[in-house]
């Protein structure tokens, strides 16, 4: 059951993680609820200007390796005869490779933003905010695995998503945790863009993450296949107070 008070300990007793440095440049914090409502698009934004500044350096970057290819041509002394795969020919393509990937990041992003800025008209202001959206989503898997502690018949037909020492199950718990350090107090919390992707992401993180272990521990009902044994919890997740500092960013 140590699992499960560290579920239910960080279920109840939310430690937001502090806001990101970019939170002091950023104007429209969510102090009322038509901010707050926009939140979700000014993300979207803050993901596009980032994708923006990140090609702009992949680019610099395919320069500075085209002037190294040129700069060892011309040491060589021969630059029409053909030579080996070189150091700065490698890098020149590692560089030209981060650019199309930037790119492509790039225009993934203006579409969110259309798709964001869409979505924000034809949002009713009764709508459920986006901060609430994801909260909801998080207490949605959350409930959804704690029905594997309190129900006998589900514990015992997969009692691999018992088992913190199971990888896929120990996956679950890290991300669901994060999850949680990441989680504002309220709906009305000053948030900045940068604070609610990572929120965002984590609880996408925490979605994924369960669906993996469940769709498994079923797989190994089925089959038989032997889990990861070892004590539920294991232990090895103190419940976080709000006092603690957040897990260190992997």
């Amino acid at each position: 059951m140590d699992t499960v008070l560290l579920v239910l300990g960080s279920w109840w007793w939310i430690a937001p993680a502090a806001a990101g440095a970019g939170a002091v440049g950023y104007s429209a914090l969510t102090t009322n609820r038509r901010r707050a409502r926009r939140l979700e698009l000014d993300a979207a934004r803050h993901e596009e200007l980032a994708a923006y500044r990140a090609l702009q350096s992949a680019r610099a970057q395919v320069r500075a390796a085209q002037a190294d290819v040129l700069t060892e041509k011309a040491q060589r002394g021969s630059p029409w005869l053909p030579a080996p795969m070189s150091e700065a020919k490698r890098m020149l393509q590692e560089a030209k490779y981060d650019e199309k990937r930037a790119s492509l990041q790039l225009r993934a992003t203006r579409s969110r933003v259309k798709a964001m800025r869409a979505r924000y008209a034809a949002t009713g202001r009764d709508a459920p905010l986006p901060i609430e959206q994801l909260t909801a989503r998080l207490d949605a898997v959350t409930a959804r695995w704690l029905e594997y502690e309190t129900d006998a018949a589900k514990a015992l037909a997969f009692p691999q998503m018992l088992e913190s020492r199971h990888p896929l199950t120990l996956a679950f718990l890290k991300a669901q945790r994060e999850a949680q350090w990441l989680r504002p107090a309220s709906a009305r919390e000053k948030v900045t863009p940068e604070r609610f992707v990572a929120y965002r992401d984590a609880v996408h993180a925490a979605e994924t993450a369960f669906a993996a272990a469940e769709r498994d521990a079923q797989r190994a009902a089925r089959g038989g296949a032997p889990g990861i044994r070892g004590v539920s919890g294991g232990g090895q997740w103190p419940v976080p107070s709000r006092d603690s500092k957040p897990p260190a960013a992997q």
